[in-house]
């Protein structure tokens, strides 16, 4: 099995990360001063440059106001019905 890196699944993941940042209407150096990390740390994990691990999901997903739980049955949605597509 590949490396989740680089599967699509990581993409759905990444593009939907973006999208709650936008959707709250937040920058990137916002979240990142909410964070206490420079803001080139999340553009390297929303470009996919450094990977994000669940403690640092949980603490991006605090930062822009969403529950994480809410995100992960998101992503769910984002994956079956990119899934659908395909």
């Amino acid at each position: 099995m590949p490396k989740s890196l680089y599967r699509p699944e990581y993409d759905t993941f990444l593009r939907l990360l973006r999208e709650t940042r936008i959707a709250a209407g937040l920058t990137q150096r916002q979240v990142a001063e909410r964070l206490g990390r420079p803001q080139s740390f999340v553009s390297k994990v929303e470009s996919g440059e450094r990977r994000c691990d669940v403690v640092e999901l949980w603490d991006m997903c605090s930062a822009v106001g969403v529950d994480p739980l809410e995100f992960a049955r998101e992503f769910e949605h984002a994956l079956h019905s990119a899934r659908q597509i395909d």
